[in-house]
């Protein structure tokens, strides 16, 4: 997370005071992961899935699957029925979608059917709003045991003090239903959401103090190390370098990606979560979502590194930052289900509830 002003300082007065605290009880973007899919078995013959929108309005949807052919169908949901039969091709191909063949006011899903009956629907990521150029899809990924994350279902974006009424309806149309907000205190009242009606807001603070000033391990060697590490990694931002493995030892942000994870899990629609940026915190958040899920390490990178590309800044993100974070969930609780368990207190209920939610 890029920290405000006013929180790096008060994180520098206080970890050198501050004890620690056991675990709580209770590459470049060369190729960016499958596009946002969505399987409508478990046992999906696809292997890898993506829907591109091209700059002059077409779109190109490529496959690779068992079969041995596949039909493609427009739709403008991701659970719809019925939509525009576009073509078809071989078990691992690809079809063009020339400029104009679908109407530019909807979000199209791409539908992929097998000859042995097989789906999977793949959607472009961006839901291309000028006005939060990093939300996107987080779903539509490939597990290690051939499972596929949900489209549609949960969104990633920076900050949404922008929105205007037509990229609202957008949400609205997305069927998002809940709106978590990483920020600080200070950054949401400068900037507040404006989201449309109907939709739910919640916080999920990750640098407040409402737990107190407490760490899971020494945070002047947690400071010391992520200093160091960021020295040796050439990194363009100290500050993130700080700022990441301090999202796992800083005990307020168990509390907050607590509450995101569990925010997704009980909400009945969409659920869309951001910062400021969309990178940081909203990138951690994500990258601990995807991981849960069953999501390999590489796929989880490339998508954290994408922001690279959404914002338009080549150097938004560095993977160093990320694996700062993984390398801190190892140090302190040794492995990633025993960070999910103890640092942010999620049962094996939540965990089952979240895979169940977001898993086909």
């Amino acid at each position: 997370m890029r920290i405000p002003r006013t929180a790096l300082a008060l994180a520098t007065a206080t970890v050198l005071c501050a004890a620690p605290v056991g675990p709580l009880v209770v590459p470049a973007l060369a190729a960016e992961p499958t596009a946002a899919a969505t399987a409508a078995t478990a046992t999906t013959p696809f292997t890898a899935a993506r829907a591109t929108l091209n700059s002059d309005g077409g779109y190109v949807v490529t496959w690779a699957s068992t079969a041995s052919t596949v039909s493609v169908t427009a739709t403008t949901g991701a659970s719809a029925v019925t939509g525009v039969t576009l073509g078809s091709g071989a078990g691992t191909g690809s079809l063009t979608v020339p400029a104009g063949t679908l109407p530019a006011s909807s979000r199209w899903y791409f539908r992929l059917t097998t000859d042995t009956g097989g789906t999977l629907t793949v959607a472009e990521r961006s839901l291309g709003l000028p006005d939060a150029k990093n939300f996107r899809d987080a779903g539509g990924y490939r597990t290690t045991d051939g499972h596929w994350v949900r489209t549609g279902v949960v969104y990633r974006s920076g900050k949404l003090s922008g929105l205007t009424a037509a990229e609202q309806k957008v949400l609205t149309d997305e069927g998002i239903t809940l709106d978590v907000d990483l920020r600080n205190v200070s950054e949401r009242s400068e900037d507040p959401d404006r989201i449309p009606a109907g939709v739910g807001y919640k916080v999920a603070d990750v640098v407040s103090l409402a737990h107190g000033v407490k760490f899971h391990e020494n945070a002047v060697a947690t400071l010391a190390q992520a200093l160091a590490a960021g020295l040796f990694n050439g990194s363009g931002d100290l500050g993130q370098s700080i700022g990441y493995p301090f999202m796992v030892n800083f005990v307020g942000g168990d509390y907050a990606f607590h509450d995101t994870l569990v925010g997704i899990e009980n909400n009945s629609g969409a659920t869309v979560l951001h910062c400021t940026a969309g990178k940081d915190r909203t990138g951690w958040a994500t990258a601990v979502l995807l991981t849960l899920l069953g999501v390999p390490r590489a796929t989880v990178e490339a998508d954290f590194l994408a922001s690279n590309t959404y914002t338009g800044d080549p150097d938004a993100v560095e993977l160093s930052w990320l694996t700062s974070a993984f390398d801190e969930v190892t140090e302190i609780y040794g492995d990633f289900d025993t960070y999910l368990h103890k640092g942010l207190m999620l049962t094996d209920a939540d965990i089952a509830a979240l895979k169940a939610k977001l898993l086909v």
